[in-house]
């Protein structure tokens, strides 16, 4: 009997975690059906990624009833295992500078929860059927979200300390559903968009004396969807040397 192909969800997998999320699932022989501003990059090395990839702005909340539908079609049995909200934004000022509250302007807050927020819990609405009965969501929050960071806006931060709350909030609700949700935290990690200075304040402040790597964040990310991590949910995973303590 041919065993079924397990299949994830994965928002803002164009780019670092995302598209090291993407590879390690992959790899596991996952079927991965990625979501992103972005068309399919040829520089993503994994099977069926062209068809397994979906379009969709994230920000513009009225494109997602029909972004999630064509989520579903994709689904053989209807069957999702996993969710991972891992799409976020985080305006800048000039030359990378933080936007702080007086700096930030009301499209820039509406734009950060759309995507960072709102998204995610309807993203989970709308699949809710389709994860029933052992799915699993993880949402990506930040170190940004739980304390005044030098290099994230007050936006970014705020919608991060709210999507974990939202995870909590999630976890309760879904896991009569059999459904488990949980979140990781991730700290300074090495991608394309780091802000000037992170390699340097992370040598300095980090205890571990480095930046994370994408594949750190990614390796988290499948315990908490695999048979591993079947007792935990509500959970908020700290990844980043031991900056939060």
């Amino acid at each position: 009997m041919t065993q079924r192909q397990k299949i994830l969800v994965l928002t803002g997998a164009s780019r670092g975690i995302g598209h090291a999320t993407a590879k390690g699932f992959a790899d596991a022989g996952w079927r991965v059906i990625t979501v992103s501003r972005q068309a399919f990059s040829p520089r993503c090395p994994w099977a069926a990624g062209p068809e397994d990839h979906l379009q969709l702005d994230l920000g513009d909340i009225a494109s997602l009833p029909g972004g999630i539908a064509e989520m579903q079609s994709r689904l053989p049995d209807g069957k999702l295992d996993a969710l991972v909200n891992n799409a976020g934004i985080s305006p800048k000022g000039p030359g990378g500078t933080r936007l702080g509250v007086l700096e930030s302007n009301p499209a820039d807050w509406i734009g950060v929860f759309n995507v960072n927020l709102f998204s995610v819990a309807l993203l989970a609405k709308g699949l809710i059927g389709n994860l029933a009965g052992g799915g699993t969501i993880v949402n990506v929050t930040s170190i940004a979200g739980s304390r005044v960071h030098p290099y994230a806006g007050a936006a970014y931060a705020a919608s991060k300390a709210g999507l974990a709350a939202l995870t909590r909030e999630m976890a309760s609700e879904f896991a009569p559903r059999g459904i488990r949700v949980n979140a990781i935290s991730p700290g300074e990690i090495d991608t394309a968009i780091l802000s000037p200075g992170t390699k340097e304040f992370a040598d300095r402040e980090v205890p571990m004396r480095r930046l994370g790597r994408p594949e750190e964040v990614a390796a988290a990310i499948f315990y908490l969807c695999s048979d591993a991590a079947s007792y935990v949910n509500g959970a908020e995973l700290h990844i980043n040397g031991g900056q939060h303590v």
